[in-house]
């Protein structure tokens, strides 16, 4: 018999998706920079991506995908405790996107503060939220990924600005005592290596030397560290709660390119069928990028309550990181 034992968790309860309205496909980039649907397809996965309106802002789009996890959730805007926003795009460097956020949702008794972890960002948004549930700090917590990187892009390089692309996902997450098999975060793992910063970066800041703000990307060198590093961050979560790659009912990995996902999933041993892959039509969103593939999976049943995912991500630092959920 399961140990009956109840412990604070952070629960899952509800989730939300806002892509713009806008889609370029990779016929559509062809006309603006010498590439094809056939070289994009073949080295990434991706189809097409969401550009944003000059009103979908990260603020925007942020609160969109707030609004609809709330919604699902049943929680009213005035009894949400905080907001966590994961993002590289933030439409000011202050005030935090995330109080831009709190006002558009009249979530009044809500604190909010940005983090900053590039691609990684909504897992390091997971664990800080798990600690703050975990020790009562508040009760519910709201974390939103949410990217415009089409403002960053490069359309010189050919290379990077057909990888990425707009939206928001987000997630609350609920302090509830449940049984060791009941639902809930189990532990989240993050990790860094600064000394491997300049191979992702956006080419801007407040130095001397500042440039416009285009991403820079090294895609061979962020490829051969990725299906290792990301490996690693998911076997140490097996690890931490003795558990095995069949365990997992559906890994929900960061959507960069669809060689790493299946990459990661065949180091795993998990057949197609229980990985995520959203890669084809958002393109990479950065942060936004796996609330947005687990609200698809939420929607489609295929993230149905009492299964275990593993959710996994890398990005610019370089940062990276895993979180086990059962739902």
């Amino acid at each position: 018999m399961a140990d009956q034992t109840l412990s604070k968790r952070a629960v899952l309860t509800g989730s939300g998706a806002y892509l713009p309205a806008q889609i370029l496909t990779n016929e559509d980039m062809a006309k603006r920079v010498d590439t094809s649907d056939e070289w994009i397809v073949e080295r990434t996965g991706i189809r097409q991506r969401h550009f944003a309106a000059p009103h979908e802002t990260a603020a925007y789009m942020g609160a969109e995908a707030g609004r609809q996890a709330m919604e699902k959730a049943g929680l009213a805007p005035e009894s949400l405790g905080a907001i966590i926003v994961a993002t590289s795009t933030p439409d000011q460097a202050f005030p935090a996107t995330a109080v831009r956020i709190q006002a558009l949702l009249g979530a009044t008794k809500a604190f909010g503060f940005d983090l900053a972890a590039a691609c990684s960002g909504f897992i390091y948004g997971l664990s800080v939220a798990d600690a703050m549930l975990r020790a009562g700090q508040v009760k519910s917590v709201l974390v939103i990924g949410t990217e415009v990187f089409s403002r960053l892009l490069n359309f010189e390089d050919r290379t990077t600005c057909v990888l990425f692309g707009d939206g928001a996902g987000a997630v609350l997450l609920e302090a509830r005592d449940v049984a060791q098999d009941g639902p809930g975060l189990l532990s989240t793992h993050l990790y860094a290596d600064g000394s491997l910063g300049d191979i992702l970066y956006v080419d801007c800041g407040t130095d001397e030397n500042r440039k416009p703000g285009y991403l820079v990307m090294h895609g061979r060198e962020v490829f051969r560290h990725a299906v290792n590093l990301l490996a690693g961050a998911v076997n140490d979560a097996l690890a931490e709660n003795n558990l095995t790659a069949a365990d997992i009912d559906l890994l929900v990995p960061h959507q960069a390119n669809k060689r790493i996902i299946d990459g990661v999933g065949k180091k795993l041993g998990l057949p197609p069928e229980r990985v995520v892959v959203t890669v084809h039509k958002h393109a990479n969103t950065s942060a936004a990028s796996i609330p947005l593939a687990l609200a698809d999976a939420i929607q489609e049943g295929r993230a149905a309550p009492g299964r275990l995912l593993l959710l996994e991500a890398l990005g610019g630092g370089l940062t990276w990181g895993s979180a086990l959920l059962r739902l």
